[in-house]
């Protein structure tokens, strides 16, 4: 199935409209913290699984944040579907681009991959600056981190977001 790109003005009309569902595909913490106003979280790992319910005569709309992991994966999903599949050009962030409503929670933690980000890249200036300094031997800390996100990026294992995953903050978005 040949899954067509619309607007974010043209999907906004089909989704009012009454005409198509939008489903994001991101994971959970990232539908948490903000979304399309009105639309259905369905990650990828859910969507693969169970397919997409309830559209029965209606037209199925997929995003994400940028639109490149729904240009990448969006073919797949829709090869189950028996009506039309689109994608939002441009994603997301194209949707908040052109003005239309955005449902955001403030108080929802930070996505994970963004907390990962930020303490990885503090332990490393951290461990740089100390190192620098300090004592030569805290470069080893940058070091350390450098050799977890390595094997994070090897093998799809990621300790620090396992961990930071389990903090109590955490922990609403998972529920």
């Amino acid at each position: 199935m040949t899954v067509q790109t619309l607007s974010p003005q043209r999907a906004h009309l089909l989704a009012d409209a009454g005409e198509a569902e939008i489903f994001d595909i991101r994971e959970p913490d990232e539908f948490a913290r903000s979304h399309i106003a009105g639309s259905r979280s369905l990650p990828l790992s859910d969507a693969r699984r169970e397919g997409v319910e309830g559209t029965a005569g209606k037209a199925v709309i997929f995003t994400c944040r940028s639109g490149a992991r729904t240009a990448a994966q969006c073919g797949g999903l829709a090869e189950h579907l028996e009506g039309e599949a689109y994608m939002i050009e441009g994603g997301i962030e194209a949707w908040r681009k052109a003005g239309l409503p955005i449902a955001i929670d403030r108080k929802a933690p930070l996505e994970l991959m963004r907390q990962v980000q930020i303490a990885a890249g503090s332990l490393v200036l951290a461990g740089v600056l100390l190192g620098w300094l300090v004592a030569p031997a805290f470069f080893a800390l940058a070091a350390f981190v450098g050799a977890g996100l390595t094997f994070a990026g090897a093998t799809g294992f990621c300790g620090m977001a396992r961990l930071l995953g389990a903090m109590p903050w955490n922990r609403r978005a998972a529920a």
